[in-house]
């Protein structure tokens, strides 16, 4: 007998009782800088604005390593990340609706990297969001990251 499907089956077992990580998004709080190391000492890579959605990938004390929309990974200061979500265009110009569905009246149009306050994620794709001025609708999910 072969070893190999009793060895896939050992995998498959072994995987399903480990646990299931979830994505988890935050927001910068305002601007800052973001280092290469979890430490002021560190090289400064970039300033990230305010409003920004970042993922969160490690946390230490005090420190979190963020992913941002383009794939890059940083570290930032914990007291600089909110719990508030929001969300960033990464199409052209993203159309968001009235309605959560093809054909629903234009609420308003935002451009490539505009930051939206992410509401809810609803079934069929679509993401409810709201802009700073106060206009909500709905976007299709593939037009934003961060949620």
């Amino acid at each position: 007998m072969s070893r190999l499907p009793i060895f896939a089956l050992f995998t498959f077992l072994v995987g399903l009782s480990l646990p299931v990580q979830a994505i988890e998004y935050r927001t910068v709080e305002t601007a800052t800088v973001l280092y290469d190391t979890p430490s002021l000492r560190g090289a400064k890579l970039f300033v990230v604005r305010r409003d920004t959605p970042v993922e969160l990938v490690v946390s230490l004390e005090g420190w979190v390593k963020v992913r941002d929309a383009e794939g890059s990974l940083a570290w930032i200061e914990k007291k600089d990340i909110s719990e508030r979500r929001t969300v960033i265009v990464k199409t052209g110009r993203a159309s968001i609706l009235r309605k959560n569905e093809e054909g629903a009246p234009l609420s308003f149009e935002a451009e490539r990297d505009v930051s939206l306050d992410y509401l809810e994620t609803l079934p069929g794709g679509w993401i409810k969001v709201r802009h700073r001025d106060g206009q909500e609708g709905f976007v299709r999910a593939g037009e934003v990251w961060g949620f």
